[in-house]
């Protein structure tokens, strides 16, 4: 059974920095596509960012291009979202996902939530002007 354990959100005022962990267990993530999603209370379930576990490519949404960085530890099995120069409307709960995937399947179906079938718990980031 995988198991995804978000942390690392918090409040932070505008221009600030978080750093998210997602410590992934339960399996080997060699063939997964690990992302980062967020959902804002009345908004849909958005990407902000994607890594190819085996490889470490990497995709980010236009919003957060620039500012956000994932990565991975696969020491640790954790992969991060370093989000710097935050504002308030990257306020959300953040999910942590994990699925299996083809690097080519993972390259064009990155976005897509449904490619994703296990999730963490979220964690709050709430960013004040």
């Amino acid at each position: 059974q995988v198991q995804l354990v978000e942390s690392g959100g918090g409040l932070v005022q505008a221009g600030g920095s978080l750093r998210l962990s997602c410590a992934a267990s339960g399996r080997t993530f060699s063939n997964y596509g690990m992302g980062w999603f967020r959902q804002a209370p009345g908004k849909e379930r958005e990407f902000v960012a994607a890594i190819s576990w085996s490889l470490g490519v990497t995709y980010y949404a236009d919003s957060v291009k620039g500012r956000f960085t994932i990565s991975k530890d696969n020491a640790k099995s954790t992969v991060y979202l370093q989000m710097n120069s935050l504002k308030t409307e990257d306020t959300a709960v953040y999910y942590c996902a994990a699925g299996i995937m083809s690097q080519i399947r993972f390259s064009v179906r990155y976005y897509q939530p449904t490619e994703y079938a296990y999730w963490g718990q979220g964690t709050q980031v709430t960013v004040s002007s």
